[in-house]
Parts: structure tokens; C-alpha cells; sequence
């Protein structure tokens, strides 16, 4: 897998976040190790979510990650405090934010069963 494949992939996850209710600036960078190898950033400003595959400097938190990894995270099928307890995620930064992930991913597998359920 490429890091472009990867990172359309992940980007597709992410954008199904509803981030509306997040009041706060948040800003991840995402490190990614082995295949698919390169750098990403999600981030969470004025209700909106961004996802680019460039480097921010003004980040956070940087989770370091392979890619496999990554993607199950964010497809909710791992646990990114699981993750980092077995050490297949390193997590730098401000914790408490770094924290805040899990409800990103959590808000879009609700966002993903209600569409599926409305396409029924």
C-alpha cells in the first residue's frame, strides 16, 4: 500500500467525525512508520474538521504509528488506548487532547451506523 492510498483511506474515516459539539482547538500529527510511510494532520478548529497530509508545526500531539495499526484505529476496530498500553502507538504532547482522539473516532462509527441505517 502507498502512503497516497493509506492516507485517502484514513481521511475517509476521519471525515465522518461530527466534530460540531467540539468547542476546543485540537490538532494531531500523525507519524507514520514502515509501509506506507509519511506524515498526515487532523484537526478540529471552529466545529470543523480538517485532514491533510502535510506536517503541523503547531500540533498538540503526534501519535507515531504503523500503518495497519492506524488504520484499524481509525476505523474504531483498535482501541487507541489499547494501542498505546501494547505499544503499537506512541503518543507525545498534551495528553489530555491526545485523549480526545478516541471521541473523534467514536462520534464518526455512530455517524457511519446512522448513515448505514438510513440507506436501508
Amino acid at each position: 500500500m502507498t502512503y497516497e492510498e493509506f492516507f485517502a483511506e484514513v481521511k475517509e474515516q476521519f471525515q465522518k467525525a461530527d466534530v460540531s459539539h467540539v468547542t476546543e482547538h485540537l490538532a494531531y500529527q500523525f507519524n507514520i512508520t514502515g509501509e506506507a510511510e509519511g506524515i498526515f494532520y487532523v484537526e478540529v478548529k471552529e466545529g470543523k474538521l480538517y485532514v491533510e497530509p502535510y506536517e503541523y508545526y503547531d500540533r498538540d500531539a503526534v501519535f507515531t504509528a504503523k500503518a495497519e495499526t492506524l488504520k484499524k484505529i481509525a476505523a474504531g476496530e483498535q482501541d487507541p488506548i489499547l494501542a498505546v498500553t501494547l505499544q503499537k502507538l506512541k503518543v507525545e504532547g498534551n495528553i489530555d487532547k491526545a485523549l480526545k482522539l478516541k471521541d473523534l473516532i467514536e462520534s464518526a462509527k455512530k455517524k457511519e451506523k446512522k448513515d448505514k441505517k438510513k440507506s436501508r
